[in-house]
């Protein structure tokens, strides 16, 4: 069955011509106009991905976005916005947005970067489907336990509450444990990006990380900043 994408923008070249690209990439499209009805064709339609705009009638992609995010909606959402604004992308990520473009763009990058995503929610999906009886291996970091096969994560014994890119960064960070890891290499390795991207997007992520497992994200004591290179995802020192 083709991969269902929800195209949520008020500007009908860009929906035409979106819709177009993908088609001819093999997806199955449909359209929302305004912000409210992304958000209920979002609920109701159950896309595999959504590509949302941030300035929309109604209600604004912002807004859309927080309001799927706290009723667990966690399918993949790709934010356009026409600004160059830091505020507006960052803040579409914090609340919960996987990958933005800025306007204009090349319809080729918006097929990549849908592709990229899908092949992430398609290793969960699969996940999903098998059964969950039995607890199979783990990667442990101090008070830290992470389950590949079950996409779970926990820390000091409690549940976190991670989108699917938050889980593939951590994952990421512990199998590579000690290894000083640059912004690209996280971006090739969790993005999948086959191409050059906006390396604040891992900022971004690494701070959500922090937020759920440090307890002072100023003088973090798992993920580490290696100045100038990356970051490292490390053992707590003893005090």
């Amino acid at each position: 069955m083709n991969k269902k994408i929800l195209v949520v923008d008020d500007e009908q070249s860009i929906v035409t011509l979106i819709k177009y690209n993908l088609e001819q990439s093999g997806y199955s499209v449909i359209t929302a106009s305004d912000g409210e009805e992304g958000k209920n064709k979002a609920i109701l339609e159950k896309p595999d991905l959504m590509i949302l705009d941030l300035m929309l009638p109604k209600m604004d992609g912002i807004e859309v976005c927080k309001k799927l995010r706290q009723q667990k909606e966690l399918l993949p959402i790709l934010m356009l916005t026409a600004k160059d604004d830091e505020f507006d992308k960052v803040l579409g990520l914090e609340l919960g947005a996987d990958d933005y473009m800025t306007k204009p763009f090349s319809p080729r990058e918006v097929v990549a970067r849908v592709k990229a995503i899908l092949r992430r929610s398609q290793a969960i999906q699969e996940t999903n489907d098998h059964s969950l009886e039995v607890i199979k291996e783990y990667n442990e970091v101090a008070e830290l336990k992470i389950y590949p096969e079950q996409y779970e994560a926990y820390f000091q014994g409690r549940l976190l509450e991670l989108t699917p890119k938050e889980f593939e960064l951590l994952l990421f960070l512990t199998e590579n444990k000690g290894r000083v890891l640059t912004r690209d290499q996280l971006l090739r390795a969790v993005w999948k990006y086959d191409f050059a991207g906006d390396t604040r997007i891992v900022d971004v992520h690494i701070s959500h990380l922090r937020d759920k497992i440090e307890s002072n994200t100023k003088k973090p004591m798992y993920i580490k900043t290696i100045r100038g290179l990356g970051y490292k995802l490390e053992e707590p020192k003893a005090p």
